[in-house]
């Protein structure tokens, strides 16, 4: 008998070495060492051939333990202390390792851990397994997988990669209590049989039963789910429960389709109490170039139309009723690619009734693009789809195509930045105004740093636009409408914008203050006779006070010779920063009338605009824009956004107040309060809640109450989330209707097992 003691790893003599090979079951075993024993090998010696326990080639186990016993008259290897065996990504580590070379049987004993190749580890008091370390029976055993879940069973058993299980539970929820106490799972499955298939990654049960805070709450005969590293999955997912004013009372039974690794189908039946039954479809597909993904909400139901006066209706009877949706993007190749977006509703409140969204356009959009380092080309069409009850389909218009490109060499030209463009649009209406449009323009910048530390930069800008203006006097206002026939125009720009940063300690940290001085000058009269497709939602704002063209698009070009200076100052100290900023333009010559009135633009002096932020931290962060009358001095644009707290309890406010004297479109004055937030509490609990209410004046807003505001939306809630479970449930009241969309109240409650189901992996 060969006897070695208190060595680890353990150093094998070619006799130790032999035996062990036999434990090795046909590999070639080989020992790692951390410093030969006296009178020791130091090197493992190959074993010979010929015999029938020998390893096959290039095959090798890992093993170390305290002590080693060989006994030759009982074909018996007995291994003690803490024994480790490695073979092929199988891990078994025990107190003791008895293994009996005539049947091939290891048995393992004390702190049983046996670990597969995915990490998977099954624990028992006693392991029996054949000689590949893959097949066991284990006594009292606990299987924790990858995910967390945990499986234990008085008695199972491993069958490669095969688990069958009698008497077991199943359940991911924390067995230990945040004292160190044991403690019931909060839900546990309990079956009479349960097998897990690592290789197909499914957890299977027989006559099983769910239980819930220790009581059972549902018997399943059979069933099945993925475990959580199983990529894609076929079954059904986790119903939504809700209700809502128009609908009543609805339920959702979703069930997922896993056609392949690259593709799903999920399909949810919807149930109401108040309306027909509708059907939702979301189907995804990953391609070679990229995803792409499409979505289906759909029902058979009464469908009434309203005047725009939202009183007088027709009733429709029963017809079709949905949405559609297509996206997706395509890489082509390393510069090519295509995105698209479709969304199409059968009629303008389908979406808000049914709850899919509130947007009053939907916007359908294709663009094949091509980005290298110094270029960009875009090709795109554009088509929309209006819901608003003042919406006339002739009026929507729809763009194909518009061609955008953008080239900035990046050598240097003249020591500055080159950037050469073009644009052309093809806009069509049925009922209102058309026009087509083909520009082009070079811009150049050079900037550098003078002897005593100002920034200037110098732009010239040249551009030529060639328009094409069909049925002007259809236009949706007058001034919005360009010349009919063929329209062009020229423009040659020049700026000069210096900035002067000062910087210097102050109140612990650093301060900067910079004063900034612009000088535009550009010809008269460039708006004559073009229509405005692209420039309406203008105004003067902190981003856009020192910009070559204040107007958002192309249609738009502000003309004439104008000087715009700044102040900003910025304070960094450790955990705080501070900016602000102030500005205003001078027009030396023109009056600015291309701009509408209440912009801020028109007339010799703009408004006074600006900016601060302040930021304390992570935990809290201010933000405020202004914009101030020049003459009155009066607040025209007043918006704050604050945010306190972090990932788990926050609150944001926002407040926006628009007082321009505006009624074109979608510039219309407003005053407006946002609230949000969320409270974590008692560890797994959170309240959440948001808000929207409109504070405009009962003589603007004929829908606000006596007390001058109206409520337009508001949403509270709670929510409790640990480990293994999700509970939530959720109030939201819409104030306002539109048509056969009625305000109510939504109900929405959320339930989710973990492991056991859910939204499938996108």
């Amino acid at each position: 008998m060969l006897k070695a003691a208190a060595l680890r790893p353990l150093l094998l003599t070619s006799v130790g070495l032999a035996a062990i090979a036999a434990l090795a079951f046909p590999v070639t075993a080989h020992a790692q060492a951390a410093a030969p024993e006296a009178g020791a090998a130091t090197a493992p010696t190959p074993l010979p051939a010929g015999d029938g326990d020998l390893a096959a080639p290039g095959e090798a186990i890992d093993f170390a333990a305290d002590e080693l016993e060989y006994k030759d008259d009982s074909q018996l290897i007995v291994a003690t202390g803490t024994v480790e065996i490695r073979r092929e990504g199988w891990t078994l580590r025990a107190d003791r390792v008895e293994y009996y070379r005539d049947t091939g049987i290891v048995v393992a004993s004390g702190h049983v851990i046996s670990t597969d190749p995915e990490g998977n580890q099954a624990f028992g008091e006693r392991i029996e397994l054949k000689d590949t370390l893959r097949d066991a029976a284990i006594e009292n055993i606990l299987i924790v997988l990858n995910d967390g879940g945990r499986l234990a069973a008085q008695r199972g058993a491993r069958d490669g990669d095969l688990y069958t299980l009698d008497r077991a539970v199943y359940s991911p929820c924390s067995v230990i209590a945040r004292d160190g106490c044991p403690q019931k799972p909060l839900w546990q499955v309990k079956a009479r049989r349960i097998r897990y298939n690592r290789a197909r990654q499914r957890i299977r049960y027989r006559d099983a039963q769910l239980d819930f805070l220790g009581l059972p709450i549902l018997f399943l005969p059979n069933f099945s789910h993925p475990d959580t590293q199983a990529p894609q999955a076929s079954g059904l997912l986790v119903p939504e429960l809700e209700f809502r004013r128009q609908l009543g009372f609805g339920v959702s039974l979703p069930y997922h389709f896993a056609l392949g690794r690259d593709r799903d189908i999920t399909v949810a039946p919807h149930f109401y109490t108040s309306e027909n039954p509708a059907l939702e479809l979301n189907a995804r597909r990953l391609f070679r170039a990229g995803p792409v993904e499409a979505s289906a909400f759909f029902t058979y139901a009464n469908l009434t139309d309203f005047a725009p006066d939202n009183v007088t209706a027709i009733d429709r009877g029963d017809q079709f009723r949905g949405y559609f949706s297509l996206r997706g993007r395509l890489q082509h190749s390393p510069e090519w690619r295509s995105t698209f977006s479709l969304r199409l509703t059968t009629d303008d409140t389908f979406n808000r009734r049914w709850g899919l969204d509130f947007d009053d356009t939907l916007r359908s959009t294709y663009a094949l693009e091509r980005t290298s380092p110094e270029s960009y080309l875009s090709i795109s069409g554009w088509g929309f789809q209006g819901l608003r009850a003042t919406d006339r389909s002739g009026e929507i218009p729809f763009v194909l195509p518009l061609i955008e490109y953008d080239w900035r060499p990046g050598a240097p030209i003249l020591g500055g930045r080159l950037r050469i463009a073009a644009n052309s649009m093809n806009l069509l209406r049925g009922g209102g105004q058309s026009v087509q449009r083909g520009l082009a323009f070079a811009e150049w910048n050079r900037r550098f740093l003078t002897p005593f530390g100002q920034r200037i930069t110098i732009t010239g800008l040249v551009r030529g636009d060639l328009y094409n203006v069909t049925d002007p006097d259809l236009a949706t206002l007058p001034e919005y409408a360009g010349r009919s026939g063929v329209q062009g125009r020229g423009l040659a720009l020049g700026a000069v914008d210096v900035e002067w940063p000062f910087a210097g300690p102050a109140l612990g940290g650093t301060q900067t203050i910079t004063p900034r001085v612009q000088l535009i000058a550009a010809p008269s009269g460039l708006n004559r006779g073009i229509p405005n497709e692209d420039s309406r939602a203008i105004e003067l704002e902190d981003v856009s006070l020192f910009d070559l063209n204040r107007f958002p698009g192309y249609d738009r070009v502000e003309d004439g010779t104008r000087l715009t200076w700044g102040l900003q100052y910025a304070l960094d100290r450790r955990n705080v920063a501070l900016r602000t900023e102030i500005g205003q333009s001078i027009r030396l010559t023109d009056s600015g009338n291309e701009f509408p009135g209440g912009t801020g633009l028109p007339g010799t002096f703009s408004d006074f605009v600006g900016r601060t932020s302040l930021k304390i931290g992570s935990l809290f962060e201010i933000v405020h824009r202004f914009r101030v009358d020049r003459n009155s001095f009066n607040v025209r644009r007043n918006e704050i956004d604050i945010s306190v707290g972090n990932r788990r309890t926050y609150a944001t406010i926002g407040y926006l107040k628009l007082d321009r004297k505006i009624t074109v479109e979608d510039l219309e004055d407003r005053e407006e309060l946002r609230v949000g937030g969320r409270v974590a509490f008692a560890r797994y609990w959170s309240a959440f809640g948001s808000a929207i209410i409109d504070l405009t004046s009962r003589a603007e807003n004929p829908l606000a109450a006596g007390n001058g505001f109206s409520a337009i939306r508001h949403r509270v809630g709670a929510e409790y989330e640990d480990e293994c479970f999700r509970f939530g449930v959720s109030w939201r009241r819409d104030y306002v209707s539109d048509r056969d969309f009625r305000a109510g109240d939504t109900f929405l409650i959320t339930l989710a097992f973990k492991t056991l189901g859910g939204a499938p992996r996108p």
